[in-house]
């Protein structure tokens, strides 16, 4: 297959490049920078320059694709609904590339990003086998830029490795190159309207998470109370507090995907989160 994929030489998108090129597909990957065309082409892939906001960009790469996967997405908090808007638009325009062919369209599910998941979905209709992966909040492994890192820099700053409450909420993550074999597997694969969980360990206590930073830093692990999350940990504070345990039964029945690499704990013990 030809495949093409936005976002491609991002940290989830390096990985789910080499996978599709490895596994023998053809792989288009879109990027914004000379740099990203550099990291793109040595994964044996072709780069195409462009952004989000390049509607005919999208439209066309995809209509000459045998099929789409979306990973790019601008993670600007400051202005989150008009990074919402453009992913919708850029689902809109990959859809209308593909539509009537029968072809495959995987996107990524967003928080509030409920739109996009109907837009990507209503293309079924039009002969598009769209399918959305959603990824667990953690998607770890060298090079993670997201919750975890932020966590970790909080207690450094801070000087203790804090959860809330009893810390007994759970926290659903997955390895970065098992997220890219799921993807392979839902671009080849997975039948139109699919709605596929993206994660391996199921729900890690907050606790044992802050307990791993807090020994490989040398910093206290205490318990903060829920009022005091979000002045410790910004907008992290709310996400920190939820018990966000998820199931993949589903969805590696369906595809029959497997998850073969570390957990997250585990993955933190190696210390490449703390520059070991």
């Amino acid at each position: 297959m030809r495949i093409f994929v936005t976002g491609a030489a991002g940290y989830i998108g390096t990985a789910v490049v080499r996978e599709l090129v490895c596994a023998g597909h053809q792989v288009v990957g879109l990027t914004r920078s000379e740099q990203g065309v550099q990291v793109i082409e040595s994964l044996g892939a072709v780069a195409v320059r462009g952004v989000l906001e390049d509607a005919d960009v999208l439209r066309s790469c995809a209509a000459a694709s045998d099929g789409v996967i979306h990973l790019a997405f601008n993670h600007d908090f400051s202005n989150f609904a008009a990074s919402l808007a453009t992913d919708l638009r850029a689902i809109e325009a990959m859809g209308e590339g593909l539509a009537g062919s029968g072809k495959p369209l995987v996107i990524t599910a967003h928080a509030n990003g409920q739109a996009s998941e109907d837009a990507a979905l209503a293309f079924v209709e039009q002969g598009v086998r769209a399918s959305i992966v959603s990824l667990a909040p953690s998607v770890h492994g060298e090079g993670d830029k997201g919750f975890v890192p932020q966590f970790i820099r909080i207690a450094r700053e801070r000087g203790a490795s804090a959860y809330i409450g009893d810390g007994a909420n759970r926290w659903p993550a997955i390895h970065r190159l098992d997220a890219a074999v799921l993807f392979r597997l839902a671009v080849e694969s997975a039948p139109a309207g699919s709605r596929l969980d993206g994660v391996d360990d199921e729900g890690i206590a907050l606790r044992d998470i802050a307990g791993v930073i807090g020994r490989h830093l040398g910093v206290p692990v205490v318990s903060i109370p829920r009022e005091e999350a979000q002045a410790i940990y910004g907008f992290l504070g709310m996400v920190a507090s939820l018990d966000l345990a998820r199931s993949s039964e589903g969805t590696k029945a369906l595809l029959g995907w497997k998850p073969v690499q570390q957990g997250l704990l585990a993955d933190l013990e190696e210390g490449h989160y703390f520059g070991e």
